[in-house]
């Protein structure tokens, strides 16, 4: 397991490309028949994939290195593939695609399987402590409802869809959902933002392979820029602000964990004064 360390913004300031992707770049996920996990310092979240084919994919005590799985732990996980299983504590659970699950505090084993080796799944993981016990809950695509933002004359009109939020499921921390932009759209979170109290993670996907994004972060008037690839993911500690222009349209998976879950718990930044 990749491990991540927290960061110090005025650290980074001085961060030259390299430096930047070592420290928030997630490169090295969905690769076939393993499961994939980084950790992150802040605010303890773990990233990951599981991308079952002819092998199952294994999430075990060894794999998060305590007693047991989720010994102190929960987590979310969205399928971006074809449909898949994925098997806790005995129970089989169908994931097609953009399906989510949730899965509560205490369980012991987290299998991951493909139904058809030609269009396998893709299970992309994020986990987060946990101090209560809520249930596992399978969340259907088609049972979340999207929420409209943007418009076209600023390029960012874009569908948000909340997963893992209090008005779906409970869970401790983890906040997950699906952020979609429309056709010929291309900005995400623009106007930004800052969660001083919570760290969030994109994973861009959906993206076509010939494509790319700039993820910007840093601080509102110390702003640098990322660039990403289809499935890849970046760390946004609570002190950086997060937004996106990409090549093409794009997909982003989002999610939170810190001291709340409301969704606009945020400070926004003007335009104007990002430097």
């Amino acid at each position: 397991m990749k491990v991540y360390y927290s960061t110090n913004p005025a650290d980074v300031r001085h961060y030259d490309r390299k430096k930047l992707r070592e420290n928030f770049l997630i490169d090295n996920l969905f690769e076939e028949n393993e499961l994939k996990l980084a950790y992150s310092y802040d605010d303890r979240i773990i990233i990951g994939s599981a991308c079952p084919k002819e092998n199952p994919c294994i999430m075990n005590k060894e794999s998060l290195g305590s007693g047991f799985t989720l010994q102190n732990r929960e987590i979310g996980i969205i399928n971006i593939g074809d449909s898949g299983l994925v098997i806790v504590d005995g129970q089989a659970i169908v994931l097609d695609h953009k399906d989510g699950l949730y899965i509560g505090k205490g369980k012991k084993e987290i299998i991951f399987k493909s139904m058809d080796i030609v269009s396998p799944p893709k299970f992309y993981i994020n986990s987060a402590p946990a101090h209560k016990t809520y249930p596992t809950v399978k969340i259907s695509s088609l049972s979340v409802k999207a929420e409209t933002q943007g418009n076209l004359e600023e390029s960012n009109k874009r569908k948000i869809y909340k997963y893992i939020y209090p008005t779906m499921c409970q869970s401790c921390q983890l906040v997950m959902g699906i952020t979609v932009l429309e056709p010929n759209n291309l900005w995400n979170t623009m106007p930004c933002h800052i969660h001083s109290r919570r760290t969030e993670v994109y994973l861009y996907c959906n993206m076509d392979k010939d494509h790319i994004v700039f993820h910007i972060m840093g601080e509102p008037r110390e702003t640098k820029h990322i660039v990403v690839k289809n499935e890849q993911a970046v760390i946004s500690p609570s002190w950086s602000i997060h937004s996106a222009v990409g090549t093409k349209r794009y997909d982003i998976i989002w999610s939170m964990i810190g001291e709340n879950q409301d969704f606009n718990d945020i400070e926004p930044i003007k335009r104007t004064d990002l430097l």
